[in-house]
């Protein structure tokens, strides 16, 4: 790495052109041609989707977003990070009615959302909360307090609540057999992590504070003298995630679940969970299906719909591919057609791998597609695994995805004109939850700059 004001220079770079060795690697890489995108295509074999006319009454879109900013509290590279998670509800019904009148007055058009937010703040390197003695310990109970303290209603359960339940589904071992270690490693009896509920103590002679929430193991991973961005960006999945599961719950708990027939829940992403806290995914699979057997007796059979929805990626560029002509322009995807992936094709086309085990399998609770909408967009979706035979993904049958007419009928409807191959739902959930990198940060600098003042007196 060069100083600060050093330039690099040319040599290394000449250097590196002219090594045998790097020519090489480079010329043994497999790469892909215009053609190879032929095949995958004809391999993929997309099927002409008949649309369902199914439409909810509500929409709940749900988008996260995490901004790291630098504490100046006397020591270096101290870090915060805001979190915000923000959940829409979506009046479709008006929104349908608004669409009919167009243009629309933006004022009339932001009445069909109402919105509600996770916002807090999270210690990063170097930030130590008041009682605990490092940054790790700081987070562990800031993780806790925030879950302790975010419910859908006054009178139900907490997002803790909500966590717990999942927490039980948890294997008391990791894939490799091993189990996880107490979370002080000054432990003295160096113990395995005492799993509970809520917050509790190590068994060991100190005695200290123990939470449920250490089992994402999200703290083990905490960079003590750098930024954690990358650890801040698994709070918010799992934060995200585990809100779309409150909500299920909630409606379980009021009696509320006939509710579903005229509901519909989109999430900014995969139905997945990646990093540390992997295994909520499988727990997130678990108890939707047990939620949707439950459901199916309040909605005349019909399964819930959920729907992961990415903006970015390989899956989305590799649509992008599959629908481009030599020419340079789109139209070799056909519009209102699905593409349904197995296994095989997604490792031999998408995410290269020879292992034998699914692709996601312990990261996903859902399936991905390709739709090409009635107006050309592309969009990469993700539905809910609800059954055993939905994981199966040797095969690629509609039957594997859940409401899978319904869903497609439903996109073709919440396509947005304001960003290439975007909704209408997460683009207002987006706007409620991302944070501006340049001003936001500036602002954020200046909360956190007078909180700590305030701290201080």
């Amino acid at each position: 790495m060069p100083y600060e004001g050093e330039f690099a220079q040319y040599k290394p770079l000449r250097r590196l052109v002219e090594s045998e060795r790097v020519q090489k690697l480079l010329g043994s890489y497999k790469v892909r041609t215009p053609s190879d995108n032929t095949n995958s295509l004809q391999i993929l074999q997309p099927i002409q989707i008949q649309a369902g006319d199914w439409i909810p009454e509500r929409l709940i879109a749900i988008d996260g977003s995490h901004a790291e900013v630098n504490i100046k509290n006397g020591f270096p590279g101290a870090e915060a990070s805001y979190v915000t998670v923000a959940c829409v509800i979506l009046d479709v019904a008006k929104m349908q009615k608004l669409d009919q009148q167009r243009p629309v007055n933006p004022k009339e058009f932001k009445t069909i959302e109402k919105a509600e937010s996770i916002d807090c703040a999270l210690p990063g390197c170097n930030v130590i909360s008041e009682g605990e003695k490092s940054a790790k310990d700081s987070l562990r109970k800031s993780i806790f307090e925030v879950l302790s303290a975010v419910r859908m209603c006054e009178d139900g359960e907490s997002l803790l609540d909500t966590y717990e339940a999942l927490l039980k589904y948890k294997p008391t071992t990791d894939q490799t057999g091993q189990t996880q270690k107490c979370p002080y490693e000054d432990c003295p009896q160096k113990n395995d992590y005492l799993r509970g509920d809520g917050q509790y103590t190590c068994s060991c002679e100190l005695a200290r504070s123990l939470y449920s929430t250490d089992a994402l193991r999200i703290h083990e991973r905490m960079n003590p003298a750098g930024t954690n961005g990358a650890i801040f960006g698994e709070i918010m999945q799992v934060w995200e995630r585990l809100w779309m599961v409150h909500i299920l719950r909630t409606l379980e708990s009021k009696k509320w679940l006939s509710s579903l027939r005229r509901l519909a829940i989109i999430l900014d992403g995969q139905l997945a969970v990646f990093g540390q806290p992997a295994w909520i995914s499988q727990a997130i699979y678990q108890e939707l299906c047990r939620i949707n057997t439950v459901a199916k007796r309040f909605t005349e059979g019909k399964d819930i719909l959920i729907l992961g929805v990415e903006k970015t990626g390989t899956f989305v560029e590799h649509f992008e591919n599959l629908d481009r002509k030599e020419n340079g322009g789109f139209g070799n995807f056909p519009c209102q057609s699905v593409g349904l992936l197995t296994d095989s094709y997604i490792k031999q086309n998408i995410i290269f791998s020879d292992s034998t085990r699914p692709y996601g399998d312990a990261t996903y609770f859902g399936r991905k597609f390709f739709y090409k909408t009635k107006c050309g967009a592309r969009l990469v979706v993700t539905l809910p695994f609800l059954a055993p035979q939905h994981r199966d993904l040797t095969q690629a049958e509609q039957s594997h995805y859940p409401r899978l007419a319904d869903a497609v009928g439903l996109l073709d409807k919440l396509v947005s004109s304001r960003f290439p191959n975007a909704l209408v739902p997460l683009v207002s959930a987006n706007a409620e939850a991302a944070i501006p990198l340049r001003l936001g940060n500036k602002v954020l600098e200046k909360l956190a700059k007078e909180l700590m003042a305030d701290n201080g007196r």
